[in-house]
């Protein structure tokens, strides 16, 4: 068995042709009057329903709004599983993707979560197969298994430990001077970012996310000579030439607050074009420009847009309240185990990282 193991032809087919899939999705097109109406009849679903609306950065910006006008958050995915967790809803739903559904689950098992569409997956969850990844796990029984947030219920359950992009320097470097050597999935560029931070002993999974991905160094010194005033904003799944050059690594929430904490006027930003709604509210008076991820003759010099993510919208909302569809159910051996290494991160959390520090963030 290889220190690593790489993604198997057919499995990055899949995720491509998924993706493609989602790309199709086509959305119904409505007046704002008829968007008016509708937000109307779904804040009085969500109050007659006790539930409450969580929704991730990387959404639509009218899920976005409607999250925080009924109450809900918009938030990393751990956040978002904590604040359902905490809130009195009886029901929580899920704007997001399918691991942010069940990690709500996990933390909130007692609760109704509904996912606005099953069909919306994740790069990095779909191409880590728990069995092929605990086959993995079990040719190096001597290491720590550390995943991602961004990984099924499954894979957390076999994992010692499930992390954020905000907490991970911190317990991968306590895993170190404990001597423990740390077997990490599944974003290989994450890894390798918080190996070379920490000089730990990992071994990786070589995942990625299909949007992280493609920023393109070379292009973003380009455009950096276009805005020399910019400070340049990169979530650590991108690749290593694009994080080098970064001004502030880390995850959304870290992202978020540098444009809010920086004197920058302009930021270019390598994430998801997702979380600009968000920037633009918080910071009106400032400019948001995306990292390329294509150069000369590219049909999109920047298309950082997860396909899955863009799959809600409000039409699935309303669905959802009206159906009762896409409740997310998980086995309860699975989030028992799955439970252990979440809250291990949580109470590592409580223990160890001062007040200030934000550990929710993760993608």
């Amino acid at each position: 068995m290889n220190d690593f193991i790489n993604i198997p032809k057919s499995l990055e087919k899949r995720i491509d042709a998924l993706a493609d899939s989602a790309r199709t999705i086509k959305h119904t097109e409505h007046s704002l009057k008829d968007i008016d109406a509708q937000k109307d009849r779904i804040k009085q679903a969500l109050k007659e329903q006790d539930a409450v609306l969580v929704s991730h950065y990387y959404v639509d910006g009218v899920l976005q709004d409607m999250a925080d006008e009924t109450g809900g958050t918009v938030s990393d995915s751990l956040e978002m599983a904590r604040f359902g967790m905490e809130h009195d809803a009886s029901t929580v739903i899920v704007a997001g993707v399918k691991f942010m559904g069940e990690t709500a689950k996990i933390l909130s098992p007692e609760k109704r979560v509904l996912l606005l569409e099953t069909e919306a997956e994740c790069s990095l969850d779909i191409g880590c197969p728990i069995d092929e990844f605990s086959a993995f796990c079990d040719a190096h029984p001597d290491r720590t298994v550390v995943v991602y947030a961004n990984t099924s219920a499954a894979v957390k359950a076999r994992a010692d430990w499930v992390v954020t992009s905000s907490i991970a320097l911190e317990i991968c470097t306590y895993l170190k001077e404990k001597g423990k050597k740390i077997l990490w999935g599944p974003d290989r560029f994450l890894g390798e970012y918080i190996k070379n931070e920490t000089g730990a002993d990992m071994i990786m999974w070589q995942g990625s996310c299909i949007v992280h991905e493609e920023f393109k160094a070379h292009y973003l010194e380009d455009l950096k000579k276009e805005h020399p005033d910019a400070a340049i904003l990169v979530h650590p799944e991108s690749p290593a030439s694009v994080v080098a050059l970064a001004d502030v690594v880390g995850s959304t929430s870290k992202i978020l607050n540098a444009t809010r904490e920086l004197s920058n006027k302009k930021f270019i930003v390598a994430t998801e074009d997702g979380i600009f709604h968000k920037m633009k509210e918080l910071s009106p008076n400032k400019e948001f420009i995306s990292a390329p991820t294509g150069g000369d003759g590219a049909t999109c010099k920047s298309c950082a847009a997860c396909p899955w993510m863009k799959m809600n919208d409000l039409d699935r909302l309303e669905n959802v309240l009206k159906t009762g569809a896409n409740e997310v159910l998980i086995d309860e051996t699975i989030r028992k185990q799955a439970e252990v290494s979440l809250k291990r991160m949580v109470d590592f959390a409580k223990e160890n990282i001062s007040a200030d520090i934000n550990v929710t963030g993760d993608t």
